[in-house]
């Protein structure tokens, strides 16, 4: 923090000059830096910042000499101007406070004769101490979150180890207003989480609210919950914070043995397109011990829902239990393909089938089979297959995993409300509210959804209102006014009006069947995070 004017008066060496603040204007100005000189043409040398020290001698001429000098000290950006009198300027005359109070320029005038090395030694040691404490905040703030990121620490700690350096409460967000991540300093969590939704929503952007994730794709926002100002020290933390964060998204922490690793590194070739002959991808593929004479490939996902688990090192031994609980399902069932651990609980699979044997029925055997050794798993809850498209070439087997992972995602959802699971689940078998579900916690998702509806949800905030309430309910009896108002128990001319209002705020034809999809999409995306939202809750 640099000095201000009014701190370096405060100084004993200045005070001993018993100083007369003349104009008293922005003394809370920042000194960067102490200039002595008599030269009328001193502002051609400074670069803005500077406190002037000098004897007068520039202030002895004419009053226009006067002003014009004054002029250009302020338009050089100086902090202030620091008067010696004696032989050369006995008294200021008016004309420079006039003109100093009119530039708002602080003017000081030193009655007594006063070393002005005594001066500059003392704030400059301050101001090079201060910029060598900020060199080692710095240093300590890149080291710190690089060994974070060397380890690859959970969010928790990496959120908590920036309230640490702050002294603040921190909150890390997603797009949605979830509370991924939080640390509480001089309150309470519960007064911080306390209508968070609402407090986020009306933030401002502002040095204390940093985005998470790359340029492109924000998933987040990390957002320092202070009273105090602006500093350069945290903003300099937020930011390091959020490029660890974002790292941490990015890295797969998925460490298996070398064959599966084998097998994960052949499918990531062949979605991402590093592997482009068939013959290739087969020949490597018959290596890792698929078998691919006379074959259909098929693309699997198993998805799994298991309890929290907080601590990493137990996670990463559930993953490797499920990984190990696919393969011996595919031993007992006599199948082979290649696996590939994803993200959390989930794997990837490309299954080789016989062209001679039933695709449905072999199916039904391989997933029951998988299914059956998975559960034993310790904490597993639910599990679900999705299936792709079968196909003659494994590259575009490959490359619809992506797809079979999605209806996976789904499939478990709708698993829970299900009193008997299917073995395997197609495309065909999920529902519009199901494949939302799976994307709900996509940025892109979440970014649509405050689109279509932040403007509405922050107008019943502040006005105390339920006009979300009246368009959720509009768009469920398929805009029939006379139903809705009935519904409401409410006079036509007051859901006119109503209606009316959701139109102007959203700027939006409710009469348009576009506008009415987008937003009861939004909507959808919106109940399924607040019941997502409920269930981590529970």
């Amino acid at each position: 923090m640099l000095l201000s004017v009014a701190d370096v008066l405060a100084m004993p060496v200045v005070r001993a000059g018993e100083p007369e603040v003349v104009v008293a204007a922005a003394l809370d100005r920042p000194v960067r830096w102490v200039h002595v000189s008599d030269l009328p043409e001193v502002a051609e040398l400074l670069v803005g910042g500077e406190l002037m020290l000098t004897t007068g001698l520039a202030l002895t001429g004419s009053d226009e000499s006067t002003v014009m000098y004054l002029n250009s000290l302020a338009a050089a950006g100086v902090a202030g101007l620091v008067v010696e009198l004696g032989e050369a300027v006995p008294r200021l005359s008016p004309i420079v406070a006039e003109t100093a109070d009119a530039l708002g320029l602080p003017v000081i005038a030193l009655h007594r004769i006063t070393r002005f090395v005594e001066i500059t030694e003392a704030v400059h040691r301050v101001i090079v101490a201060d910029q060598y404490a900020e060199l080692e905040f710095a240093r300590t703030v890149h080291e710190t979150f690089t060994e974070l990121s060397v380890r690859r620490a959970a969010l928790a700690e990496i959120v908590e180890t920036a309230a640490d350096m702050l002294d603040s409460s921190v909150v890390l967000e997603d797009l949605a207003h979830r509370v991924l991540a939080l640390t509480a300093r001089h309150t309470s969590t519960s007064a911080i989480l306390e209508n968070w939704e609402t407090t986020s929503r009306l933030l401002p952007e502002g040095w204390d609210v940093v985005q998470v994730g790359p340029h492109t794709q924000r998933w987040g926002r990390l957002i320092l919950r202070s009273s105090g100002l602006a500093t350069p020290r945290a903003r300099m933390v937020l930011e390091r914070a959020a490029q660890t964060l974002t790292l941490h998204r990015m890295i797969d922490k998925d460490r298996f043995g070398l064959h599966r690793q084998a097998q994960t590194g052949l499918i990531d070739d062949m979605v991402n397109g590093r592997v482009l002959d068939e013959r290739d991808a087969q020949a490597r593929a018959a290596a890792l011990g698929l078998s691919t004479r006379r074959a259909h490939y098929v693309p699997l996902a198993i998805d799994v829902a298991a309890l929290a688990e907080s601590d990493q090192v137990a996670r990463q031994r559930r993953s490797a239990g499920v990984v190990d609980a696919v393969t011996h399902g595919l031993g007992l069932s006599k199948a082979t393909a290649l696996t590939a651990a994803e993200h959390g609980d989930r794997v990837g699979m490309v299954l080789a089938i016989p062209r001679s044997a039933d695709l449905d029925d072999t199916l039904r055997t391989v997933c029951s089979a998988i299914i059956a050794e998975v559960r034993r798993v310790e904490g597993v809850r639910r599990v679900a297959i999705g299936v792709g498209a079968q196909a003659d070439s494994l590259l575009d087997t490959a490359r619809e995993l992506a797809q079979a992972a999605h209806i996976a995602e789904v499939a478990l959802s709708l698993d829970a409300a299900s009193d008997r699971p299917r073995p395997f689940y197609r495309s065909g078998d999920i529902r519009l509210r199901g494949l939302l579900s799976l994307i709900r916690n996509e940025p892109g998702v979440q970014s649509f959804a405050e689109t279509e509806l932040s403007a509405l949800l922050r107008y019943d905030i502040r006005h105390a209102a339920d006009l979300t309430r009246t368009l959720r309910q509009f768009l469920d009896v398929a805009g029939n006014k006379t139903e809705l108002a009935k519904r409401l128990n409410i006079s036509r001319p007051t859901l006119y009006d109503r209606l009316a209002r959701i139109e102007r705020i959203l700027h939006v034809d409710l009469e348009d069947g576009e506008s009415r999809t987008s937003l009861h999409t939004a909507l959808l995306i919106r109940d399924l995070t607040a019941d997502s939202k409920s269930r981590t809750d529970r």
